[in-house]
């Protein structure tokens, strides 16, 4: 007769801790980061390490609505073939580069006030 101890059995056995590689998977599933998140939000609209650090650190909005009419204000400029553009959204300004439809930078009204913008074609007001 042989013995079987039920603690050793592979049914109560403990499960294995996840790899590493399964654990960021998860972790990247479950906490997507702030530009992950912001590029599911604007279907073809992207934003640069800088434009996203400027909208974290100055707490600029970029609610559905923001967003829609940075979108709109790009395809405007893509329209009239402007190549470097600032789409005015309210209080805040957007440096897009409009070939490549990504925000170069953010600047909103508390910072506009020395702030020079250079290398554009094209302004719009959306």
């Amino acid at each position: 007769m042989t013995f079987v101890d039920p603690l050793l059995t592979p049914s109560a056995a403990p499960a294995a801790a996840p790899a590493p590689a399964d654990r960021a998977r998860t972790a990247t599933v479950g906490g997507a980061g702030f530009g992950e998140v912001l590029a599911r939000r604007t279907s073809g609209l992207q934003f640069s390490g800088h434009a996203l650090q400027r909208v974290e650190r100055r707490g600029i909005d970029l609610s559905p609505q923001t967003l829609q009419r940075l979108q709109s204000g790009v395809e405007r400029a893509v329209g009239k073939g402007a190549r470097e553009s600032v789409v005015l959204v309210d209080d805040t300004a957007f440096v897009v580069s409009v070939r490549t439809k990504t925000v170069i930078t953010a600047v909103d009204h508390a910072h506009m006030r020395d702030h020079v913008f250079t290398n554009i074609d094209s302004a719009v007001i959306a």
